[in-house]
């Protein structure tokens, strides 16, 4: 019999639930369609807006902070793999090696600390934080549900009112119900007025606390950081002095990345140094041979140092369009306005219409520009020299590079 009439009470309460959810429904169906008016309260909407912000911002937050830390824990571990990579090359017989394995056992306990730590004063903190956001979430959209039945309730209340043919014992019965969705409603409504507001103001002392943690522990991370790094530098150049006579210097490899036309300073291709560059003269009237082989004078590239008195000559007389052979000048097929010329140190690709592909190698014919002002600091006006040789056509084969590419030859 009990058991029989346990089944009853849970049969009566699914009925009762599923009867409330097609009030609510019916009820919103009506305010829908303006049949009904709903309930508004401007500002616990407005307070519902800030929750939810506030609750997109934690949940942000939170992400990140969880990304920043598995990259420290894959940065822990790549220095980690790094220091013992030290450790296996560092010779017994070296100086420091002691030491520096003391250093690598320090820099991976600085690493476990600051990622603890992290996790202590920062992630906890954010999963208590957020961890009050659902019930309260919950809560809100309780109290929607409540304040329907209460629509509900007091539209059918007037409704029962104004009937032509008044039921007094239904009117009482629907006042009693709508007195009761009424208080159930505001019970409810106060509190989240209460609690709503002093969540939204509390986001500012979360968040101030918790970058603050995160900045604290990542400076002095650095800190601690700095002065194992300074003590490995020291070890090392004890090291050094010892077997100073074997040094190596690290070299940087040419790469494909091209400076980005109209900056006013390209960026250097890798490996090259800064250097002054070489004076442009434009020399548009060939002087005569006789001139040129008396040994007129022109700007020098950095490489005529080093080459022979006769060459240095004869590229003298080459800018000027002549060279002396044995049977008298010998006119040069280059072309107009000829200055010098500039071999490609690095691969460049082109990125605009108007610019040269150079190949590591391609011999640069260096003109100057038709218009001077279009010349942007760092690029050359040229035309490579195998594309003169056999189309004879600036207006087809012309076009800019970075100066910086290339190196003088002639």
């Amino acid at each position: 019999m009990a058991e029989m009439g346990s089944k009853g009470v849970t049969a009566g309460k699914i009925a009762s639930n599923v009867q409330k959810k097609l009030t609510r429904a019916q009820e919103k169906v009506l305010q829908k369609l303006g049949k009904a008016d709903e309930t508004k309260d401007e500002q616990f909407e407005q307070c519902v807006q800030n929750f939810n912000k506030q609750l997109n911002e934690g949940t942000r937050l939170q992400k990140d902070l969880r990304t920043y830390l598995a990259s420290v824990k894959a940065m822990h571990e790549a220095s980690r793999k790094l220091n013992e990579c030290l450790q296996e090359v560092y010779e017994p017989d070296w100086p420091g090696r002691d030491e520096a394995n003391k250093i690598t056992e320090n820099n991976d306990l600085l690493w476990m600390d600051y990622h603890q730590k992290l996790v202590d004063q920062a992630l906890l903190t954010m999963d208590t934080y957020l961890g009050q956001f659902p019930d309260i979430k919950s809560r809100i959209a309780k109290r929607g549900r409540k304040l329907v039945d209460y629509d509900s309730a007091r539209h059918h209340y007037e409704s029962l009112q104004t009937a032509k043919k008044k039921d007094e014992v239904k009117i009482a019965k629907a006042e009693e119900e709508l007195i009761k969705a009424q208080k159930v409603f505001e019970e409810m409504n106060v509190d989240l007025q209460e609690e709503l507001p002093s969540l939204w103001n509390s986001r500012v002392g979360f968040y101030v606390n918790t970058f603050q943690s995160i900045a604290g522990l990542e400076e002095n991370f650095h800190k601690e950081m700095s002065k194992l790094n300074q003590n490995l530098h020291d070890v090392l150049v004890s090291l050094e002095k010892q077997h100073g006579s074997n040094t190596f210097t690290v070299k940087a490899q040419p790469s494909d990345n091209a400076p980005a036309k109209g900056n006013k300073s390209p960026s250097p291709p890798p490996d090259s140094s800064p250097a002054a560059a070489p004076e442009i003269r434009v020399n548009h009237d060939p002087e005569p041979a006789s001139e040129a082989t008396s040994g007129a004078a022109l700007p020098k590239s950095p490489s005529q140092n080093s080459l022979p008195a006769v060459v240095v000559e004869n590229f003298s007389a080459a800018v000027n369009g002549t060279v002396e052979g044995g049977n008298g000048t010998v006119h040069l097929d280059l072309p107009p306005g000829f200055m010098f010329k500039v071999q490609a140190q690095h691969d460049y690709t082109a990125t605009d219409t108007d610019e040269l592909q150079l190949k590591a190698g391609d011999v640069v014919l260096v003109i100057p520009f038709q218009n001077p002002e279009e010349q942007d600091e760092g690029w050359l006006m040229g035309v490579k020299e195998s594309d003169w040789n056999q189309h004879k056509d600036l207006d087809k084969c012309r076009g800019v590079f970075p100066e910086n590419f290339t190196e003088r030859v002639q």
